[in-house]
């Protein structure tokens, strides 16, 4: 069996490890860092899912105890902080959507 690449790992970790209905899957709790250091030899899972993220190949989203990675194409839009300041009627929806470009 040939060795996935970290993308390929990463993407594949998404699609295989998540619970129920989510479109993600949190780092420390689905197994996947400890997956990455095994099949990795070792390698940080951190610095591999960041660099991916900052090419735009998979989403990251900070929660308690780690992070929720995503594909792109099944992340959330709009973030809790959003969705507050929108009920609390301080984020319009023009505003939104000018955040929502800069994503």
């Amino acid at each position: 069996m040939s060795q996935l690449s970290v993308e390929d790992f990463v993407l594949l970790a998404i699609r295989k490890l998540r619970a129920g209905e989510f479109k993600g899957i949190h780092s420390v709790y689905s197994g996947f860092n400890e997956a990455f250091k095994i099949y990795f030899n070792g390698a940080d899972p951190v610095q591999a899912t960041n660099k991916l993220a900052q090419e735009g190949k998979i989403v990251l989203r900070p929660v308690r105890g780690g992070v929720i990675l995503y594909n792109p194409e099944e992340a959330p839009t709009v973030n809790r902080g959003q969705l507050a300041l929108e009920k609390m009627g301080l984020l319009n929806s023009e505003k939104n959507s000018e955040i929502r470009k800069r994503r």
